[in-house]
């Protein structure tokens, strides 16, 4: 028993963190080596390009529909079963996506996906704002985003050069393989028990009120604002393969031009989440993430060379780095604990519904107007969003100018 607890506290603290990012990073890096190789697999058997934006929708839909009950399911019934949960249902769908070879057997796959992740994401969010000490959540989003976002990154890169090496059913086969690993690190690793942190742990089965989600329009403000920011990246996710390819880039050019995507995302999150700490203005720093967000979404539209997708996507990188990791430590400052998961849940919603958007809104866009149009009107719907969200920091600014003495 050491003599200090706050070193305890803190080593507590570090190795919890270094599991959640380990297993986040395992389950992203699976599931995302799909991303290059879906979109081609299904144009083989005649899929159209608005039908896939409508599979990547039925992703986004189910995640975004069920990742808010089960942020309150996670508070209720315990994270590691709800991550179980998760894991399992995407192992099932991963390797079900072998035998799929029409529209309709890809959507409901994707359904599943969808539910998987929504068990999954928003459990591993609110853990993390658990566990982390209130000094250190900023830099603690920082970490965990950068293990999400590096599996994001590597899976599709990796999933990209499997498809073009050995074909498309073996990357499903391979990325089933790290799922199960995943479920693995989750049961044997993950401690079922509750651990400390410096946030006051409300009472779980107190009758849940959501008058205070409601009412906290910073809140509100950060779920719009993930919401559009996502339209962007659910316009990149989605359509990116079908734009570089005909634009002349292979499949494992496109994997790698996810790589850089997240890996610009993932590498500016560490020293973007120590700065929201330091200096304290995080609305500020997610306001000019989210405005560059639709600046970046942009470029895409005359690119035309590897180089130039390269460029385009580095800075979509940095640009959602600057905003989510102040965005998740806004919300988890605004929000009570016992309501942590609640919001957790319902941030994860926006994220999947903006994404959602962005798929199933912009396929017949792109078909009667271009991909280059497209993206312009992904980038042109989030700043309207921004707008609201700059209010939101705005309102509570003036309200606490009043209570100043």
């Amino acid at each position: 028993m050491p003599k200090d607890p706050i070193p305890a506290k803190r080593h507590s603290f570090t190795a919890l963190l270094t599991l959640c990012c380990l297993i986040t990073f395992g389950c992203y890096f699976a599931v995302s080596m799909r991303l290059p190789v879906v979109p081609l697999y299904a144009r083989g058997f005649g899929v159209s390009t608005s039908q896939i934006g409508m599979i990547n929708a039925a992703f986004f839909l189910m995640a975004g529909l069920l990742s808010l009950p089960s942020g309150i399911l996670s508070d209720r019934l315990g994270r590691k079963r709800m991550a179980v949960c998760g894991t399992v249902v995407l192992f099932i769908g991963m390797l079900l996506l072998c035998f799929s070879r029409s529209f309709f057997s890809l959507a409901g796959i994707y359904l599943l996906l969808g539910v998987g992740m929504a068990a999954f994401s928003p459990t591993m969010m609110s853990w993390v704002s658990k566990i982390s000490p209130l000094t250190h959540i900023g830099r603690a989003y920082g970490w965990y985003t950068t293990a999400l976002f590096c599996g994001m990154g590597m899976g599709p890169a990796v999933g990209g050069a499997l498809g073009e090496w050995l074909g498309f059913k073996p990357v499903f086969l391979i990325a089933a393989t790290f799922v199960a690993v995943t479920i693995w690190a989750v049961l044997w690793f993950l401690p079922a028990r509750k651990t400390v942190s410096d946030h006051t742990i409300g009472n779980p089965r107190q009758p849940l009120n959501w008058r205070p989600i409601l009412t906290n329009r910073r809140l509100i403000g950060c779920w719009l604002a993930a919401f559009g920011a996502n339209i962007i990246a659910g316009s990149f996710f989605s359509f990116l393969p079908l734009l570089a390819h005909d634009r002349g880039l292979d499949v494992g050019q496109i994997g790698i031009v996810y790589l850089v995507q997240s890996l610009t995302n993932a590498l500016s999150r560490i020293p973007f989440g120590t700065i929201s700490d330091r200096i304290g203005r995080r609305n500020y720093q997610a306001l000019a993430g989210v405005v560059l967000a639709s600046l970046s979404i942009a470029i895409f539209a005359p690119a035309v060379t590897f180089v130039h997708f390269l460029l385009a996507a580095s800075s979509l990188g940095v640009s959602l780095a600057i905003a989510f990791t102040s965005l998740g430590a806004l919300i988890a400052e605004t929000t009570e604990s016992r309501l942590l998961g609640l919001a957790m849940g319902g941030y994860n919603s926006f994220i999947y519904f903006g994404q959602m958007a962005g798929s199933i809104g912009l396929g017949p866009l792109i078909e009667a107007m271009g991909f280059g149009a497209g993206f312009l009107l992904a980038g042109a719907f989030n700043l309207f969003l921004v707008c609201f969200f700059a209010w939101s920091m705005l309102e509570r600014s003036r309200d606490n100018q009043k209570i100043s003495p």
